[in-house]
């Protein structure tokens, strides 16, 4: 029963998000790159939505602070991490990159699925084929598949 109650919470939760990233604008990649073109043609409009975003986290950050648990886990899962480094700067240099080139973030690519349109699924599965890799990648070398020899013919 429990389970059950996590999968529905989480499904409300998902369709909640995807359906405020439809109103918003956020599935349409031209109006993105809208708002990320500073020095151009800069439309301001989704900085009411970043707003939003910030303050219902905000919200919830401190909703967490004052419940000893959510409703349907044993624990709040908070970032702990505070530390600036290397593989941090060029994550985040990689995520602003393709998202100023394609207009599309990992939230709004998933609920644009829903459009059909194929410049979103070749973006979905590019950034899935990126997520594969970088787990591959930075694994440790005794956690990685381990590689067969194939005899040569």
């Amino acid at each position: 029963m429990r389970q059950a109650a996590q999968i529905l919470a989480a499904l409300a939760a998902g369709l909640t998000f995807g359906l405020g990233l439809a109103v918003s604008g956020m599935l349409d990649p031209a109006r993105v790159r809208g708002f990320l073109d500073v020095a151009g043609a800069w439309d301001p409009s989704l900085a009411f939505v970043l707003a939003g975003a910030v303050a219902v986290s905000a919200l919830g950050y401190a909703a967490a602070r004052r419940l000893q648990a959510p409703a349907f886990a044993p624990a709040f899962s908070i970032p702990t991490g505070q530390r600036i480094d290397r593989p941090l700067i060029l994550g985040a240099a990689l995520f602003g990159i393709g998202w100023g080139l394609s207009g599309f973030c990992p939230g709004p690519a998933v609920a644009a699925l829903s459009t059909g349109a194929l410049p979103v699924v070749v973006f979905v599965a590019a950034m899935l084929a990126g997520m594969a890799a970088h787990r591959l990648l930075t694994r440790p070398p005794e956690a990685r598949p381990a590689v067969t020899d194939v005899p040569a013919r």
